[in-house]
């Protein structure tokens, strides 16, 4: 039995030590290898001085230093915060900041690339590069070191003692306002969820799972929890080109592939081959486009399409089990197992059939809230009292914000969300996020980012700015300006210079229901 999310790489290496366990290009470990990693890299901490639910960052490409840095964090009885290697310097200096973190674990070249904004971390302490680290930047209050050094000699000292309520992870992710939100995780959080996911995957030790998406996203870090909880193999790609994911699949005998609709798109019309190991394919982050699913559905007639859905403040909530494909493939499935999924009204009572409410998600995987805040918390996470029996103390439910229907059978179908998040290529995105950015550069007086359905991207992002008078501003100055300050997903892919002030709604603020109304058809009627 594994309580901590460590566990379940420490029980597969004392079960089947020399299986292989992760691959990264020619690097291949097998589970007493990766085991020993995690081991050194919980040591080089402790040794670094590393507290009880101290905060560790890792700010790296898919790597083996990355994984072993994340378990090894938790093993030490740490906290582990994956971020996005596509954030920007500004992006990263906020996480930094706002989860106070005391390590970070990143390579050479972003750790130049970061340069001054660590200053404005003063939490942090120790920062451990990785790769080739000459000639590093000399950081005031900072102890750099190589990770070479930071793992050898590292005194052997006792973990922190940990139970599984205690927190492992802080996993970032935007909401509908203001910077992005830092869910926490605990050790059973993760757990539970992977042993749901493994459970109607019906994972084994002989998978191999292909972490194709980012490990700061939940689903990305799926990959390798689901597959250390079986002992199977998880292999590490940084693909470019969707022809890269493919060769990887027939190069390493994938049997396991997980995607947001976007990469599945390009992914679709490829050349598969006949004899294709896949024994599966998942989707998240976005409802699959039913040509794209029928394409894949052709392409790889071995592979059985799970269609999914879940947020990041309970991991994973619904599946559709792939033999309902054919009568619901507009259907979200039914709640996963050890999950329970309800659709309540504003009052809080059960919808009936088909009754638009929303979706609430109860059970082990609802994660312990927002990093230190309590209001956006509490606006999202609240108590809930099952009318079917009287408890003296009550549980917390994650309130999604997403407007859902159940039909007679139990299926669950999506319709809208109830708030403005943006959501593209299976990020999130904050609209005002994009905005900060925006008004950063000077020459804006107002501005509004909106999500409009895209074909490709599920949704893209709208600019509307308006220029104070006297400005001198193109749309192509504009978006040449703030591209170096934003992630590829977070790229805007219309900017719309407004000779008019905004439209505002009787409350005075930017009308963007009215604006997502006029440029709902801004890629074309069949976006």
């Amino acid at each position: 039995m594994s309580d901590l999310i460590h566990q379940f790489i420490f029980a597969s290496a004392q079960r089947t030590p020399h299986a292989e366990a992760l691959v990264h290009g020619e690097r291949r470990l097998d589970y007493a290898a990766l085991a020993a990693a995690v081991q050194g890299a919980a040591q080089g901490l402790l040794a670094r001085g590393l507290q009880r639910s101290e905060r560790v960052a890792v700010y790296l490409e898919k790597n083996v230093e990355n994984v072993a840095a994340m378990f090894g964090a938790a093993c030490a009885g740490g906290v582990f915060v994956p971020v996005n290697p596509l954030l920007k310097a500004e992006q990263v200096g906020y996480i930094l900041a706002d989860c106070n973190v005391r390590v970070l674990v990143t390579s050479a070249d972003r750790l130049r690339l970061l340069g001054a904004t660590l200053a404005a971390c003063p939490d942090l302490h120790t920062v451990i590069v990785t790769g080739q680290a000459q000639d590093l930047p000399s950081l005031p209050q900072l102890h750099v070191l190589p990770w070479a050094a930071a793992m050898q000699d590292a005194p052997p000292a006792p973990a922190h003692r940990c139970i599984d309520t205690d927190m492992a992870a802080i996993l970032y992710t935007s909401g509908s306002t203001g910077r992005p939100k830092g869910v926490v995780l605990s050790h059973r959080n993760m757990v539970a969820g992977a042993v749901s996911v493994s459970t109607y995957l019906e994972n084994t030790a002989q998978d191999r799972l292909l972490a194709v998406l980012p490990l700061s996203f939940d689903y990305g870090l799926s990959q390798l929890t689901t597959a250390f909880r079986v002992g199977a193999t998880a292999v590490l790609i940084n693909h470019l080109l969707a022809r890269d994911v493919l060769k990887a699949v027939v190069a390493e005998r994938i049997t396991g592939l997980a995607a947001v609709p976007p990469l599945w798109i390009q992914l679709a019309p490829l050349p598969w081959p006949a004899d294709c190991t896949l024994r599966y394919l998942t989707n998240s982050g976005g409802a699959m486009q039913r040509p794209t699913l029928d394409a894949l559905r052709a392409a790889l007639p071995r592979a059985k399409p799970y269609l999914m859905y879940g947020l990041t403040e309970a991991f994973r909530s619904t599946f559709l089990p792939p033999d309902e494909i054919e009568r619901r493939p507009d259907s979200m499935g039914k709640a996963i197992p050890n999950a329970e999924v309800m659709v309540l009204r504003p009052d809080g009572s059960e919808c009936a059939p088909n009754e638009p409410g929303e979706l609430v998600h109860r059970g082990a995987l609802v994660s312990l809230g927002y990093w230190n805040d309590p209001g956006k918390t509490a606006e999202r996470f609240k108590p809930y009292v099952s009318p079917q029996y009287g408890l003296p103390l009550v549980e917390m439910a994650v309130w999604s914000g997403d407007i859902v229907r159940r039909d007679a059978d139990g299926f669950l179908y999506f319709i809208s969300r109830n708030d403005e998040m943006i959501k593209t290529s299976g990020y999130r995105v904050s609209p005002t996020e994009v905005e900060e950015v925006v008004y950063a550069h000077g020459q804006v007086g107002e501005a509004a980012a909106l999500g409009v359905k895209h074909p490709q991207l599920g949704q893209a992002i709208v600019l509307l700015a308006y220029p104070p008078a006297g400005a001198t501003l193109t749309e192509a100055a504009l978006l040449a300006a703030i591209k170096p300050h934003l992630p590829a997903y977070m790229q805007p892919q219309k900017v719309v210079l407004s000779a008019t002030p905004l439209p505002r709604n009787p409350n005075g603020k930017i009308d963007r229901k009215l604006l997502s109304s006029e440029y709902a058809d801004a890629f074309g009627e069949d976006a």
